[in-house]
């Protein structure tokens, strides 16, 4: 069956929306700035695209004063 192209989404809609805890916040962070840290220059097209989701994100220095211990114990 073909998908009629108006019901993609394009490419500057929001595709999704995802609330996270401050913890959650932090580890995804962390993980995407791994990611992006470890793709060599021959994959700009995935570093643009990740590089827009962590611009998207709070600051490298809001997501390192999350304290991870502390928000598991406020968790509990």
């Amino acid at each position: 069956m073909p998908v009629d192209d108006a019901d993609l989404i394009g490419p500057r809609d929001t595709a999704y929306r995802l609330d996270l805890t401050p913890a959650q916040l932090k580890v995804t962070w962390t993980a995407l700035k791994t990611f992006f840290d470890g793709l060599g220059h021959d994959e700009h097209d995935v570093r643009a695209v990740i590089g827009e989701v962590l611009e998207k994100l709070p600051s490298e220095h809001d997501i390192r004063a999350i304290d991870l211990d502390l928000e598991r114990r406020r968790a509990r």
